[in-house]
């Protein structure tokens, strides 16, 4: 089982001032192999620190995190990674991007030629493997960006906030490539957002994390992730469901940023 644990995870940073800030605390879940959780919250929930102990790019103050029954304790090639802006190579082609990693593999050159070309079909880049990576646009390049994660057949793949700055049309075009990528490979999937309904609509299961300390404040579990696969998603917004959803998820996260601007003064 590639089931992803996470047992008391807390993490304390220090301040140049020494004072301690509880990023984490007691964040405990179980995320089994095929489901894609959304996490979101107001900023300084700790939201990305989360993530980025999943890569394994931070070690957590205390508690644990597996994947598979082993600890995370450093990056992987198990776990694939996909940031806002795609980090890519810009000066390489769309195709060099996507073959990165299995190049540094050593792998058979003629096999992954192939299976490049598979990836960029699925992402709708069939016809752009030999242009400059710079020259494409923004929704095009977080496409270059999945392609290039999920040809390394990672068992987990960690999403920050891929689609945040991306226009409103690209985005929900990318919403639903996510949705059906996720649906034909089966792949676990954390994604962070910090739009609500980006959230809902992406999430078999969504954390709403409150701040100071971080920590999981409720968790939803959600059919839009599901409906998204057959239904328009300018149709799912309109769900009454999913409308009272969205506006009791803005109310608390409003009520969070209400309570933290009122320490703040």
């Amino acid at each position: 089982m590639s089931d992803l644990v996470s047992q008391n995870v807390s993490m304390v940073f220090e301040t140049p001032k020494g004072e301690a800030v509880h990023a984490l605390k007691d964040i405990s879940f179980t995320l089994k192999k095929g489901e894609l959780l959304t996490v979101l919250g107001p900023s300084g929930c700790g939201k990305t620190t989360l993530l980025n102990i999943a890569a394994g790019f931070l070690r957590p103050t205390s508690g644990i995190i597996t994947l598979g029954n082993k600890e995370i304790n450093g990056p992987g090639v198990e776990r694939g990674m996909v940031f806002q802006q795609g980090a890519l190579f810009e000066w390489l082609t769309v195709a060099e991007n996507v073959n990165f990693g299995l190049r540094m593999k050593k792998e058979d050159s003629v096999t992954t030629a192939k299976r490049v070309e598979e990836w960029l079909e699925i992402v709708g880049l069939q016809d752009f493997g030999n242009t400059p990576t710079y020259q494409l646009s923004g929704g095009m390049q977080q496409r270059v960006a999945l392609a290039r994660c999920l040809i390394n057949d990672p068992d987990l793949i960690l999403m920050d906030e891929p689609l945040g700055a991306l226009d409103a049309l690209t985005r929900e075009k990318m919403q639903s490539l996510v949705l059906r990528i996720w649906k034909e490979t089966g792949k676990t999937i954390i994604l962070i957002t910090h739009s609500v309904e980006e959230a809902l609509l992406l999430g078999e299961r969504s954390y709403v994390m409150a701040p100071r300390p971080g920590r999981i404040h409720k968790e939803y579990k959600l059919p839009f992730a599901s409906m998204g696969l057959k239904e328009d998603l300018r149709e799912i917004k309109n769900n009454k469901e999913f409308v009272s959803k969205r506006e009791e998820i803005l109310s608390m996260i409003w009520d969070m940023e209400e309570e933290i601007m009122g320490k703040d003064i």
